[in-house]
Order: C-alpha cells, then structure tokens, then sequence
C-alpha cells in the first residue's frame, strides 16, 4: 500500500492524504488539485497561497450549500457538508506560513464549520475547556454509551494537528465503539493553544496532561482509575513523557513513536527525512516561541525520550510505520527497548501487508486506529466485540 501522490512533493500530497482519510470526498479532492497542479512543482513552500485558495474556494461553497439545506429544515445534510467544509479549511490553513494573509480568517471559519456541522449532524462530540497558565486549554469529547464510569483516554495532536483533526481521525469513534470516552485535545503549541491563547510548546508534556487528568478525576462519567494517553505523530514524544510522569495514568499508546525529536532536528538541518509542513522552520520557531534557529534548538533540546521511557511501569503500547518518511523506524524500537519498567509493553509495526506503512499511516489510517482501540479496550476493561 502507497501514499496517494497526486502532487510532485512530499508535503502537498501528505495533506491531500489528509484529507482522504479524514473524511474528504475524492471529487472535491481533485477539483481543488487539478488547477494548482502546476504550482507544487516549485516545492513544498511555494505555491501555498494558491492551495488555500482553493482549499477554502470549495469549503465555502460547501457552507454555501449547507445553508440552502438548513433553510430546508435538512440539517443532518447540512451538518456532513459543514464537517466537511471545516476539514478543508483546516487542510489550507496547515499549509500556510505563521501570520500569512487569511490563515486567522481561515482557522476561524473552520472552528466555527465544525461546531456547527457536528451540533447539526448529532454527533457525539462536545466542547470542553480547562484554564491553563492564566489561558485555557480546549478539547472535543466524545463520550462512551451509558451513564456509568468508563475508561477515558486523551489523545494530543503532533506538531501541526489540531483537535479537530484528532476527532476526523476517527480513533475517537473507534474508542467509544469499545466502551471508552476520548478527549482530542489541543496541547500548547497547537490548534487554538497558540493560535487563539499563543501558549507555545512545553517538553514538559505532564505539566498539561496533568491538567486534563485532574479535569477526568471530576466528571462523573469517568473511571479515574482507567485513564489512558495517546498522541499522534509528535504526540509519539508527548504521550510517553506525561505516561512517565504522571503516574494516574494507568495505560499509554503512541500513533507513531518520536522518541528523539531534538536529533530529528539536525537531520532537518541536513535535508535528512521529509518535512511535515511547508515553511518548517517559521512553522517550529513560531510553535516553541523562538525568535532565532539557536533560540529553537535550545527550546527543543528536551525532546528526547532516553531517560524517560525507564519511569514507565503502565502498560504502553508503541507502534510506527515500516515505510515512515518523516520520523526512522529506528526511534520505535529505541523507544520500545527502552520500556524496561513496563511488564505490558509491545511493538507494532505496519506493513505492506495491511497498510499504514507511512507516516502515522497516511497511506491507510484505518488499521492504528483498530489496532490502537483494541489494545486499549483490553488494558482498560472495555470490549473488542
């Protein structure tokens, strides 16, 4: 199984791949692609401000058409357009370099395009916030079935994800299925964190996790002795360290290990690996708060997870893709080597023979998001079946 590569560069067809997986309808896709073809040939930077005219060409007009079904009375129609319609203004903004012109506009029309899509399409998500540092911190939820206690699992973003993306990842849908609530965040340094509250990134990744576990222990809803963590892409270095550090966390996963993200950056540095965004310096100054690539590297020098792995003694689970072209194969099994402390630990690689082979599976999502419900719902009493 391959990464669908409609452009000529790495970066444009990661987010088209996205898209796909998150719910992206093909036809749309490629009325958007088609025009700005040509402009991917300049690489992965230039050209973006043509993508998000595009991108937000076709959300508008989605939103367009949702409201000439909500006139109708047709919101459950509505709703799937304007879900739509978010996820494609979220793909464009990703794309644009910090402070470029319409990103704000942009991010904005996609937050307020999801809260009205998913409250129009009944789904089974909400809103939720915690203050944070004099801010606050956002998440979604979605609930498990029922009104008893059940196992809650939080599941943070990577470099350049957003809650939102989380939720389109459909782990959260997956984990409910087997009896689990999930809560999709946005860590500092992502989504509304630094874009709306400019809380940048922490390797301290305990310090916000803690806060959302004090959050769990007060709803009703929630078994607090059956809290889970799980982070995607860059989450693979935040959910080990806040499992190390927090010890009410009782199970921990990772959706693509990043075990030393600070040495990553040298290979950057060399033209090593693919890039996850274009414009990646800006983008990584702007989410650490740096104001030069020392002041950067300084800040990120704590994203190594040697040392740390050691402190965990819950079971975790660490899986990565055979193929990944961002983040080695390599840092999987540092990470896994180094569970020493863990009496449950395992390693799952995706292959060419299910699929998933890329970064955090943009070629196929659909096998980590089962693999990865299922072995919570076996470490936190929930079901498979």
């Amino acid at each position: 199984m391959a990464l669908f590569e409609y452009f000529p560069n790495y970066i444009w067809n990661l987010s088209v791949a996205i898209a796909l997986e998150s719910g992206g309808l093909i036809g749309e896709i490629v009325d958007m692609c088609q025009p700005i073809r040509d402009a991917a040939a300049q690489g992965g930077d230039a050209g973006t401000p043509v993508f998000m005219r595009a991108w937000v060409d076709m959300a508008d007009k989605l939103v367009t058409l949702a409201a000439e079904d909500e006139a109708l009375g047709r919101l459950l129609s509505a709703g799937e357009k304007l879900k739509r319609a978010s996820l494609y203004f979220g793909v464009a903004e990703r794309m644009q370099a910090h402070g470029s012109d319409g990103r704000t506009e942009t991010y904005s029309k996609g937050l307020q395009a999801f809260e009205r899509g998913t409250r129009m399409a009944k789904d089974n998500v909400e809103r939720v916030t915690i203050p944070y540092e004099g801010a606050e911190l956002s998440g979604l939820l979605t609930r498990a079935p029922g009104d008893a206690p059940s196992p809650l699992v939080i599941y943070c973003n990577g470099l350049d994800s957003t809650k939102e993306l989380l939720y389109f990842s459909w782990l959260p849908h997956r984990l409910a299925a087997r009896g689990i609530s999930c809560l999709s965040i946005d860590q500092p340094g992502t989504g509304e964190a630094i874009r709306l509250h400019d809380l940048p990134v922490t390797h301290e990744a305990e310090r916000w996790a803690s806060r959302w576990v004090d959050w769990a222990e007060q709803q009703s809803f929630v078994d607090a002795r059956r809290i889970g963590m799980t982070g995607i892409s860059l989450g693979g270095y935040f959910a080990p360290r806040a499992v190390a550090f927090e010890p009410r966390f009782a199970a921990g996963a990772v959706w693509g290990a990043n075990h030393n993200w600070a040495e990553v950056q040298q290979k950057r540095m060399r033209r090593e690996g693919e890039n996850p965004v274009p414009h990646y310096w800006s983008h990584v100054h702007w989410v650490f708060g740096a104001e030069s690539m020392d002041d950067f590297l300084e800040k990120s020098k704590g994203m190594t997870l040697d040392g740390v792995m050691e402190k965990i003694r819950v079971p975790f689970l660490v899986t990565h893709g055979e193929k990944d072209r961002q983040i080695s194969l390599d840092y999987a099994h540092q990470s896994f080597n180094q569970l020493v402390n863990s009496l449950d630990r395992e390693l799952k690689i995706f292959t060419a023979r299910e699929g998933g082979v890329e970064h955090v599976g943009a070629d196929n999502m659909s096998f980590a998001r089962d693999y990865i419900a299922d072995w919570f719902a076996e470490r936190l009493d929930g079901r498979t079946s």
